[in-house]
């Protein structure tokens, strides 16, 4: 092959690679489940065959391989076991028929099926294999260097995706134990502070009573302060209800909202599904609604809101939705930046829609278990 042959395919080759890569780059950031992945994968490197199998396998807890995306021509399958059984034997090995480095893409003369396989490492530790099999020996003679191309990119795509569910379960686990911290302010709240605000309010009502009817001085001073001490404990309890709403534990997300819309200077539309779902989703959904209920009081001018909190397809859907003059955005120093960590914390997404003049509508969506 002349230079400018070489040249030519090396260009061509390159063009190709980037093609994939980009394909599979657009995988990874649309958040494909891994079994779509590498099928994709699979896929990708079946354009090497002229006609056999791909195979890709992890180990699983009993130290063996197992597939998890396999590819054929025309679907056919047969050549599975023959592409991963090398590969089990032993990873990083070749099978009978590869072509050796230098040959031509077609062999010398016909021979058993070509098999070339790579072991997969994330990390410096052994993950799985990828296998190809032809059926007809003609594997082309960068096979291998493209079968571990397409490992070394996929171990990459594998260690990010762990690094990822990693950080997702840490804030998770940030935001449920912030959670838990709300709870027993609100408990402390209840239990301690609460409870003595009321029986010195009682005690104060008790000595008033007993003041003498002609001393009106000091039962007037008697009673500001009973009222005093009222007021504060009313706004002792809204805080509580700030922190972490005990109607919540209670009854759930329903008496929950109802009681959100009760105080809300906005009449609000309510429409709940009715049941008990998680801890943590009910907090998100719960906080989500307040926040974006103070929202609407203080920047929105609406004549209504509406709330709605539905099941569907194995995950929460909650849309809270105003008449006012639109215009929100979600921005650096904004609560619904916070709500929107929250939300992403269990998983789920959230997006705001205003235009100005148009309203409101602030929509999540966060997976119910096992979705």
């Amino acid at each position: 092959m002349g230079d400018e042959a070489r040249a030519g395919d090396a260009l061509r080759r390159l063009v190709e690679a980037q093609a994939t890569y980009r394909r599979l780059a657009s995988l990874v950031a649309e958040g494909a489940p891994p079994a779509e992945l590498f099928q994709a994968f699979a896929g990708e490197l079946g354009e090497l065959l002229p006609r056999g199998v791909v195979a890709m396998s992890r180990y699983g807890e009993d130290g063996k391989l197992h597939p998890v995306g396999t590819w054929s021509h025309e679907g056919d399958s047969s050549g599975t076991d023959a592409a991963m059984a090398p590969v089990t034997a032993r990873p990083g090995g070749q099978g009978p028929g590869r072509p050796a480095p230098g040959a031509g893409a077609e062999p010398a003369s016909p021979g058993p099926p070509a098999t070339v396989q790579v072991p997969i490492e994330v990390e410096g530790r052994p993950w799985g294999a990828m296998a190809i099999w032809s059926a007809d020996a003609a594997l082309p003679v960068d096979a291998d260097e493209r079968l571990r191309e397409f490992a070394s990119l996929m171990a990459t795509i594998i260690a990010n995706a762990g690094s990822r569910a990693a950080l997702a379960a840490s804030r998770a686990r940030i935001v449920a134990a912030s959670d838990e911290a709300r709870r027993r302010i609100e408990r402390d709240l209840h239990d301690g502070a609460q409870q003595r605000l009321v029986s010195l309010a009682l005690a104060l009502r008790a000595a008033e009573a007993k003041v003498p009817a002609e001393d009106a001085e000091l039962r007037s001073e008697l009673s500001a302060v009973a009222d005093g001490l009222t007021e504060l404990l009313d706004e002792l309890r809204s805080i509580a209800r700030g922190v972490h709403p005990a109607v919540l534990d209670t009854g759930g997300l329903g008496p929950a909202l109802r009681a959100l819309g009760r105080r809300s200077p906005v009449p609000v539309q309510l429409d709940v599904a009715s049941g008990r779902y998680p801890e943590q989703l009910e907090v998100s959904v719960y906080y989500v609604v307040s926040e974006a209920l103070t929202n609407v009081a203080k920047h929105a001018n609406a004549s209504f809101v509406r709330v709605e909190v539905a099941v569907h397809d194995r995950a929460l859907h909650v849309i809270v939705a105003d008449d006012g003059v639109g215009g929100a955005r979600l921005q650096a120093g904004s609560g619904l930046v916070g709500l929107r960590d929250r939300v992403e914390a269990v998983g789920g997404s959230l997006e705001l829609h205003s235009l100005p003049g148009g309203g409101t509508s602030l929509e999540a969506l966060m997976p119910l278990p096992g979705s």
